[in-house]
């Protein structure tokens, strides 16, 4: 698979990669077919009440995330794809105790809440061995165009999948959506196996110890290009999804906006991440990943406030629409650069315990921000409290690097544990 660099050479990124894509590609559907299955168990299957709902979307996150702590030093000299195939079997395996429980109706909100937890705990385990290997997999020159097209991806599943998932939901009910999504974890799996055996086990040079349970936060703290990246990474998405129970409560209460009305607000603006995705490359190429950083991270945080003045009917809907098209276009450009620059930054032999690092705090941080909006939604409106998140926003391109700093020279980084990619 032959890919522009640089507007001049091009860089093959190998069949491998497109396999590993695909594998990506059929779990990113399942994960956004069944967005938000286990919210409407709880709510239409177990008649959960909101205190229950709130437990289960923030202390799930937070509790997976603390349990993945250990597991970034122990992928770390692993081979990824036994991992990546573990966790997906093991999320596959979670999930299809929901339904069978259920049609033994003996299904309850605390299995519902351990499967939740052990999802998060795979997940971010998923997550940091896939970036490990994908940067094993492409070279360094082929990295942007790798994460933009894993990122135009995302996109399309965000569009597609939702509205898929509710007319399942509609149809056959949420547990079925479940059903559905671990059936995509064990073909992602089956992909996953397809890639082959040959990887090589990364090598320990040094004797296991207690610090390396620190190590990825060590690196990214003493990174002067991962550290502020960092900071407004977590910081972004944390307020942004803080909001978005408020914004629900909002348009389908006070505004009477009905639910398709509501899936539509936020459904037709992601087609947004597919345009700026595919802007993401050329323009970094064109201007340099910095400045593309710089500028996307400044536009991105412009646009939540804009939540606040939504109002109903027509004009409402359209105010959502285009806040969440900006928000989701500058994200979307954004993004892939930002994780092309992550994975250039840190050598292969920290890549998972950094990446399970990041991911940890981004989800204890967003399950802390979410509970503390949701208190503040409750003394002041989701209103207010929506403004605030978005007043909040517009101060985080302060924690941008705010000049490029040098890249680590080849001497320095250790090698990738895999060799160059076969040809496609």
């Amino acid at each position: 698979m032959d890919v522009p660099v640089d507007g001049r050479t091009r860089v093959k990124l190998g069949r491998e990669f497109g396999r590993l894509w695909a594998a990506y590609g059929v779990s990113a559907f399942g994960t956004w077919l069944a967005f938000d299955a286990f919210q409407l168990i709880a709510v239409l299957v177990l008649h959960a009440g909101s205190a229950e709902v709130a437990l289960l979307s923030s202390a799930s996150v937070a509790v997976g995330a603390l349990a993945a702590v250990p597991l970034g030093p122990w992928t770390e000299f692993r081979r990824k794809r036994p991992v990546m195939i573990t966790a997906d079997l093991v999320r596959c395996a979670a999930l299809l105790t929901l339904p069978a429980a259920h049609a033994l109706g003996v299904l309850g909100f605390g299995q519902l809440l351990a499967v939740a937890v052990l999802v998060a705990t795979a997940d971010i385990t998923y997550t940091a061995a896939f970036g490990a290997h994908l940067k094993a997999l492409v070279p360094s020159s082929g990295l942007l165009t790798a994460t933009s097209r894993l990122e135009s991806t995302t996109w399309t599943a965000t569009v597609l999948g939702p509205p898929l998932g509710g007319a399942v939901v509609g149809l056959c009910g949420p547990v079925t959506t479940v059903a559905v999504d671990a059936l995509t974890y064990l073909l992602s799996a089956l992909g996953i196996r397809a890639l082959g055996p040959h990887e090589p086990r990364p090598e320990r040079t040094t004797a296991p110890r207690a610090g390396d349970l620190l190590e990825g936060w060590r690196h990214i703290l003493t990174s002067p290009a991962l550290r502020p990246l960092f900071l407004n990474h977590v910081l972004v998405n944390g307020l942004i999804m803080a909001t978005s129970p408020l914004l629900a409560v909002l348009m389908l209460g006070p505004l009477g906006f009905a639910p398709w009305q509501y899936g539509l607000a936020f459904a037709v603006p992601c087609l947004g991440g597919l345009l700026g995705s595919r802007l993401a490359r050329p323009l970094a190429a064109r201007h340099g990943r910095h400045r593309v950083l710089r500028t996307a991270g400044v536009l991105r945080a412009c646009w939540p406030a804009g939540l606040a003045f939504v109002g109903p009917g027509g004009p409402g809907l359209l105010v959502v629409m285009v806040a969440e098209l900006g928000l989701i276009t500058c994200a979307s450009v954004f993004t892939p650069v930002f994780a092309a620059e992550r994975l250039d930054r840190t050598p292969a032999d920290r890549v998972t315990r950094t990446l399970a690092a990041w991911s940890v705090t981004g989800k204890a941080t967003t399950a802390a921000l979410t509970a503390l909006w949701g208190l503040l939604g409750t003394l002041v409106g989701p209103r207010t409290a929506i403004a605030a998140a978005g007043v909040l926003l517009l101060a985080t391109p302060l924690t941008l690097p705010r000049r490029p700093t040098a890249r680590p020279s080849p001497a320095s980084v250790p090698p990738s544990p895999a060799g160059p990619p076969p040809s496609r």
